[in-house]
């Protein structure tokens, strides 16, 4: 099948070939940062302090913010270290702010209007964009996997391979709808800045409200953000593994790429 055929498989390849540094960039950092966090847990292991005991000691607030279930072994270390902060908040963010500038970017630039001249429906650059920033998800959370599993084995320890695939397979919903909620936000809002600002403090005030409610007795009125079906501490420490809550984010994701077509095939470019 040809790229003439399919238009939004060509947009996505020239999406992703543009962010192929970046993407190697931004792995090689995010395995840099497990690995030094893992170098850090052999010491604190032996350390004369019951970390059990003191992660109890902090706030139901902050423990369900940071999904802290136990810090004493490699699981409950690497979700509270790396994954329920840089791995569900940092990346979900940063996946959100780069796809709020993917449309509104090229109407901004005056980029859409050559896209636009070729025979390309609104349709396709919505579903090529957003294909675009798959790869950096799955490369992500390829590579990111295997790393840790090195560093694990290399300071002494050892984790369930299991566990770690399923955590890095549950991401997978969890980033590509952080993606498709900055897509949607890129149609709505013309100006790139403001689309990646609004795409960014959004998911992050999702994750706070998330957070807050938790606890309570409007916790349900919490499963409106997306960190509320992607526990990674539940997966590495329990071996719990919420399929039900990746359907919901691969139905999000499906929504939120609807709206954004909608709401692109009405946008008046002219302006």
């Amino acid at each position: 099948m040809s790229d003439r055929a399919t238009p939004w498989l060509a947009i996505a390849r020239y999406d992703a070939a543009g962010r192929a540094r970046g993407t190697v960039v931004l792995t090689g950092l995010l395995s840099s940062f497990l690995l030094v966090f893992l170098a850090f847990f052999p010491s604190l292991a032996t350390a004369d302090v019951d970390l059990d005991a003191y992660v109890e000691a902090f706030p139901p607030a902050v423990r369900e913010a940071f999904g802290i279930i136990a810090i004493s072994s490699i699981e409950g270390f690497l979700a509270v270290e790396f994954y329920q902060f840089a791995w569900l908040l940092l990346v979900g963010l940063y996946l959100a702010y780069l796809a709020g500038g993917t449309i509104a970017g090229d109407i901004a630039s005056g980029r859409m209007d050559l896209t636009l001249s070729a025979p390309v429906a609104r349709r396709d650059v919505v579903i090529g964009r957003f294909l675009g920033l798959v790869p950096l998800v799955v490369l992500l959370n390829v590579v990111l996997p295997v790393v840790a599993y090195v560093g694990v084995v290399a300071v002494g320890e050892t984790i369930a391979v299991e566990r770690l695939a399923a955590v890095h397979a549950l991401a997978v919903p969890y980033h590509v709808a952080c993606v498709a909620a900055g897509i949607a936000v890129s149609t709505l809002l013309s100006r790139p800045g403001v689309a990646q600002r609004v795409a960014l403090g959004g998911l992050f005030a999702l994750f706070m409200f998330d957070s807050l409610v938790a606890s309570t007795d409007y916790a349900a009125a919490g499963n409106v953000s997306p960190t509320a079906h992607y526990d990674p501490s539940a997966v590495l420490v329990l071996g719990e593994y919420d399929l039900t809550g990746a359907a919901v984010l691969l139905a999000a994701t499906a929504v939120l790429l609807a709206i954004a077509i909608v709401r692109f095939r009405r946008a008046d470019l002219s302006r």
